[in-house]
Order: C-alpha cells, then sequence, then structure tokens
C-alpha cells in the first residue's frame, strides 16, 4: 500500500458464507513443521477446503503475489481461528474485498496485516481472472477491464498505517521501540 493506497491484483471469486473450515481446513497438520516451512505450506493449503460451487478449493497453489479476492456475503463465518486470515496472507493475497465478513474474521484479518473491505455490490461486478484496481484512500474499487466502479468507506490512516507494518502486533513493537528512544 506504499503507491498512495492504490493495490491491483488479478481477481479470485468466491461465494456467499465462506466459512474458516473452508478457508483454512485442519491447519493444526502444519504445527510441527518448522516455522519457516510451517507459512509457506499453509498458504499453498488456503482454501483447499472450499467447495467448488462456491469458488476455487486451489487457490492457495495458484494466488499470485497480490492478488485479491472478491467475496460475498459473510466471508470468514465460522470459528474464531486466526489462521483463517494468516493462510490468506501466506498464499500472497493482497486483499480480501467482500460484501460482508464475519466481525471476528475481519478483526483477525487486520490485526494481522490482511486488508479486509466490505463494499456492497462488488461481488456482481467481477468474474474469475479480472484485474481490480483498489483505491483504499479513497473507497472505490473498479474492473480495470469494464470500468465499473463501487464505492466503500475508506480505510482510516490509522488502520492503513497499521496494515503497512504488518499488524496490530508489530504496530505496537515499532510505538514501543519509539518511546524507549525518546
Amino acid at each position: 500500500m506504499s503507491s498512495g493506497g492504490v493495490i491491483r491484483g488479478k481477481v479470485w471469486v468466491y461465494g456467499d458464507d465462506l466459512n474458516t473450515d473452508y478457508i483454512a481446513p485442519r491447519a493444526s497438520r502444519f504445527d510441527m513443521l518448522p516455522w519457516e516451512k510451517r507459512w509457506e505450506e499453509m498458504g499453498r493449503a488456503a482454501m483447499e477446503g472450499t467447495p467448488r460451487e462456491k469458488g476455487d478449493p486451489d487457490f492457495g497453489k495458484k494466488c499470485g503475489e497480490g492478488d485479491i479476492i472478491v467475496a460475498g456475503l459473510n466471508f470468514g463465518c465460522g470459528s474464531s481461528r486466526e489462521e483463517a486470515a494468516l493462510m490468506l496472507k501466506a498464499a500472497g493475497a493482497g486483499a480480501v474485498v467482500a460484501e460482508s465478513f464475519a466481525r471476528i474474521w475481519y478483526r483477525n484479518a487486520v490485526n494481522n496485516g490482511l486488508l479486509a473491505v466490505e463494499c456492497r455490490g462488488v461481488a456482481e461486478m467481477f468474474q474469475e481472472g479480472d484485474e481490480m484496481q483498489l483505491d483504499i484512500t479513497r473507497g472505490e474499487v473498479k474492473n480495470t477491464g469494464t470500468g465499473a466502479t463501487a464505492h466503500f468507506k475508506p480505510i482510516p490512516e490509522f488502520v492503513r498505517e497499521m496494515l503497512d507494518e504488518g499488524g496490530l502486533i508489530p504496530r505496537l513493537k515499532k510505538k514501543l521501540e519509539e518511546r524507549a528512544k525518546d
């Protein structure tokens, strides 16, 4: 987001009610892997529980750095496991833009440095493989192929800063280091 709050990426389309069991199935199977390898493997497994009628279960294996997930209503419903946001981030997703989010998933995403944008009408604007331009400062989603646009409440500066710094914990660490220097 260092480019003035504008993100561009290939779109992956998912349906309504995509729960955390679909997004991060059996995430505990990675617990015994070395830390560096764990996130690589978890990224490849992102979305593998997704039924085909709701989207591509091979997302984690195909996702390019900065790709954007577009989803319908209630994205991230289900359990509160943080892995559901972390696995998407590990896969390389640059953002999730959905009609609506389960509140706990949304909070986990932002706290862990994954941009989540709620934008009504977005699900009808995109097909798999389209390109999106997402301006989080102005609050605009654009399909670069069709020119269709939708608007959302712009992301506040303090949230953009937290996302740029990698999430809540890295931001707090940075603030504490700055205070220690004073």
